[in-house]
């Protein structure tokens, strides 16, 4: 395997432990899966922190796998560390026998291994092999993908996966170049990206080839479509209490994350029914308010964690959401009534600040950051 290649410093480590720990802190066995294993920092956390907890570790990279069953060999008879990329979660469970799990952890992008590798084609400051695989073992490489697209496909997923404003210039530079010499090297698309771009929008938002290497290589690992996958099949395997943890590095991931989290936090029954209809409540609790952000320690500590988004929830009981949903609507109308004429004034029924369920009698409301 060789000596361990990168730095890993796991990202708002405490904070994810805390979020998780009253899902797996509960007495008994508890099932840990870490969706994004990487060199297994946040993994070892989890299981120094839950000498009960099984962790069930997926990546896609056998690379990553070998240096995190390294770092895990004193938990090797309580852990399942699975050559595999997320969306496969539910097969990798039925394989294992776990029906269901109490936590899952996603840390999304690339993994500090793969940006430190040279020979892995991923950085756009150093010259290697266009690859940008992270499951080295299949798929096509960055190469094929500059090399063979058709200018609009490779301007769409420019301007679509890197967000880049001028992806019609640079596939068109792409396009001139490969008519010349096939393109195989990092460094050089680097170049023919930066000399692509106008020079007044250089100046700003650091290196010019950011967002195509980032780019290809969501195009590559299939990233966004995983995730669109991989997102409501973990957050069905939770049991009651259970709790997902997400951390994002870019807009397009957080997008799907904050969607997948909506879909499940919101009523579907109809607005104006005095009690919720059963199977139509929501069946999760947003655990924070919106997305949270990394605090400047934690950035100065571990300037990779600049750009993360954090998003939390909690499985629901249903039976118990359900009827925290009738209660609070009660209430409303009960403060409603005495509004209306011959019903009192506000000040003669119940304090309407001491309303059931949270403090702003919304549903997605969490705990705070």
């Amino acid at each position: 395997m060789g000596e361990l290649r990168g730095t890993h410093v796991p990202v708002l480590l405490e904070r994810c432990l805390e979020l998780l720990a009253p899902a797996l802190g509960r007495p008994g066995r508890t099932v840990h899966v870490d969706a994004t294993l990487g060199l297994a920092g946040h993994a070892e956390a989890v299981l120094s922190a839950h000498p009960d907890t099984v962790l069930i570790g997926l990546d896609r990279d056998t690379e990553a796998l070998a240096h995190a069953r390294v770092r895990l060999a004193r938990f090797a008879d309580r852990i399942h560390l699975e050559h595999a990329v997320y969306d496969e979660l539910p097969e990798v469970l039925d394989r294992l026998g776990y029906p269901a799990i109490d936590g899952v952890l996603f840390d999304l992008g690339v993994s500090s291994l793969q940006l430190d590798a040279p020979d892995r084609g991923f950085a756009y400051a150093q010259d290697a092999p266009l690859d940008m695989r992270m499951d080295q073992t299949r798929g096509v490489t960055a190469e094929e993908v500059v090399n063979t697209y058709s200018h609009p496909d490779l301007a769409r997923l420019l301007r679509v996966y890197g967000e880049e404003k001028f992806a019609g210039k640079v596939a068109s530079a792409i396009i001139r170049e490969r008519e010349r010499a096939r393109i195989t090297s990092s460094a050089r698309l680097a170049e023919l990206v930066r000399d692509a771009i106008p020079a007044p929008a250089r100046r700003t938002g650091g290196h010019p080839a950011k967002r195509t290497f980032q780019a290809l290589r969501i195009e590559v690992n299939r990233e966004l479509a995983a995730l669109e996958t991989a997102l409501p099949a973990a957050l069905d395997k939770l049991t009651v209490g259970g709790r997902m943890v997400v951390l994002s590095y870019h807009s397009l991931e957080d997008r799907l994350t904050k969607q997948a989290l909506a879909d499940r936090v919101r009523s579907k029954g109809p607005v104006d029914l005095p009690v919720e209809l059963p199977g139509s409540g929501p069946t999760f609790r947003l655990l924070s308010r919106g997305a949270e952000l990394p605090g400047e320690a934690e950035v100065a500590a571990n300037p990779r964690a600049a750009s993360v988004r954090l998003r939390a929830a909690e499985r629901l009981d249903p039976e118990e959401a359900r009827q925290g949903r009738t209660d609070r609507e009660r209430y409303r109308r009960r403060v409603k009534a005495m509004h209306q004429p011959g019903t009192g004034s506000p000040g003669s029924g119940e304090d309407p600040r001491s309303a059931p369920g949270d403090a702003n009698g919304t549903d997605e409301e969490g705990e705070g950051t």
